[in-house]
């Protein structure tokens, strides 16, 4: 089920770091992110996020990548992998603006041990 997988109450959460990652390693650095985790009117926990990134930066990495992963931090052994989410963002680009994009995810997130988050991270080409 969908909302097995949320371990956390009903709350916003801030997320320490987070990436947007390509298929292709590169990523860009997500800021002010958050997730909240609610429950639903089916009584089901449900999740959805914000994070403000530089507009150029998704650009990038849309042209070279046709699927977005998102890796999130959220504290202590609190890693997770959210794997092709739906990302929503607004229409209007401008190149050295940042910008609010939403995201929830399509399939539950999975767990990354502390060792695999750092790995990871280190085989990025950050944009």
């Amino acid at each position: 089920m969908m909302s097995d997988w949320i371990p956390f109450e009903d709350a916003m959460y801030l997320v320490n770091q987070a990436f947007l990652v390509g298929e292709d390693n590169t990523a860009a650095l997500l800021e002010k992110t958050s997730i909240e985790v609610y429950t639903g009117r089916d009584s089901k926990k449900h999740l959805k996020g914000s994070g403000l990134v530089q507009n150029m930066l998704l650009v990038e990495l849309l042209e070279e990548n046709d699927n977005l992963n998102l890796l999130l931090d959220l504290g202590e052994n609190y890693k997770y992998l959210m794997k092709r989410p739906n990302i929503t963002a607004g229409k209007v680009f401008s190149p050295n603006i940042k910008s609010y994009i939403q995201f929830d995810p399509v399939v539950p997130w999975e767990p990354v041990s502390e060792s695999e988050f750092t790995k990871m991270t280190a085989g990025f080409t950050l944009l």
